[in-house]
C-alpha cells in the first residue's frame, strides 16, 4: 500500500502514471510504480490485476511515415 502523502493514484485511475517510482530499470525498459503498475518505455502498461494497456505514445510529425 502507498505510504505517500497525498497517496499515489490507484492503478485503476486515469492518472495512474503519476504514481511515484519504486524501481526504475531503463536498461531493461521498465519501471515499477508505487501503485503496482509496470510502466514500459514504449508507454505500454501492465496493471496489477493482469490487464494490459497498449502503448499510447503520440507520434510526432517526424515519426509519421507516408507512402510515396
Amino acid at each position: 500500500m502507498c505510504q505517500h502523502q497525498p497517496p499515489c493514484p490507484p492503478a485503476e485511475s486515469a492518472d495512474r502514471e503519476s504514481a511515484r517510482l519504486v524501481a526504475h530499470h531503463p536498461e531493461q525498459g521498465w519501471s515499477l510504480l508505487c501503485n503496482g503498475v509496470l510502466l514500459f518505455e514504449d508507454t505500454g502498461e501492465l496493471l496489477p490485476d493482469g490487464r494490459i494497456i497498449d502503448p499510447h505514445r503520440p507520434l510526432g510529425a517526424a515519426q509519421v511515415m507516408t507512402a510515396a
